[in-house]
């Protein structure tokens, strides 16, 4: 029997700064600050951080995948302005605390057990490259401009720098995070920043359809890939065969991987796959 679509989520607390909604298996994760633009304060970094808690956490209508995109001009400028001149009046332990909550929130997209997916258009700046690095794809428009603006403060990109560095590799980031130069979306594309770039009209529509079709794979399949590949990026090269050898076993038994080769066989839909229909 087909899964019938999860409830609609659409919520968000006055002037969070952001918009979650939910149709069906995919969920949406919308910056909504563009006259800020899309700047994250320490109000935003927390009901972005209970957000997707609350998804992690969910027992019943846990999204498929998750889109992270924003509304305006730009995907977001880093930092707020008035909220980084309150940190440099405030004492280390105050920093302190500010900045585990933005590790907390890397860390926390960086291990949701569904994929999540980028759209990125204008500017990304600074703490940016943070939330993007950790979602596990990124698409971009062609007018997106990406920087590492940290050191031409006078600071450092610290808290988003084991996402920057696993995914330029340290040579790049050296650079990237040394001059601070903007780069454009081409450049992004051969840093592996993101994956793809379109025309600006075309990301939304292209980033929901890659979208629905991460939501028509397995869900336990796609959180055990995302786990595997996190492990297999820490443990030492002796012990890649152990890993993959027990998690190939253990997932082939499972109801899901069950279910999946025999729909295969029987030429149909298996029963874990969602209706995913188009947003209009």
């Amino acid at each position: 029997m087909r899964s019938s679509p999860a409830a609609p989520d659409n919520r968000a607390a006055p002037n969070a700064g952001f918009r979650l909604e939910q149709t069906g298996p995919l969920a949406e994760l919308v910056l909504c600050r563009p006259a800020r633009h899309n700047a994250f304060d320490k109000a935003l970094i927390q009901g972005l951080l209970g957000a997707l808690r609350e998804l992690a956490g969910r027992t019943e209508h846990t999204p498929r995948a998750l889109l992270l995109r924003a509304e305006g001009k730009h995907f977001c400028a880093g930092a707020d302005l008035d909220w980084m001149r309150d940190l440099s009046h405030a004492d280390v332990e105050h920093n302190r605390e500010d900045a585990r909550q933005l590790a907390l929130l890397m860390q926390t997209l960086d291990e949701l057990p569904f994929p999540t997916l980028a759209l990125v258009q204008g500017a990304a700046y600074g703490g940016a490259l943070g939330l993007i690095c950790a979602c596990d794809i990124a698409l971009a428009s062609d007018d997106a401009r990406f920087c590492l603006s940290e050191v031409g403060l006078g600071l450092v990109p610290a808290v988003i720098s084991p996402y920057v560095v696993r995914t330029l590799g340290q040579r790049q980031a050296r650079r990237y995070m040394l001059s601070a130069e903007p780069f454009d979306a081409i450049t992004a594309c051969r840093l592996n920043v993101i994956h793809q770039r379109f025309s600006p009209d075309a990301l939304l529509e292209e980033g929901r359809a890659l979208a629905r079709t991460l939501c028509q794979n397995g869900p336990a399949a796609m959180a055990d890939t995302k786990a595997l590949l996190d492990k297999l990026a820490h443990l030492p090269a002796s012990q890649h065969q152990a890993l993959t050898v027990d998690t190939i076993a253990r997932v082939r038994v499972g109801a899901e991987a069950q279910e999946g080769m025999q729909a295969f066989f029987d030429k149909r839909p298996p029963a874990w796959r969602p209706e995913c229909k188009e947003k209009p």
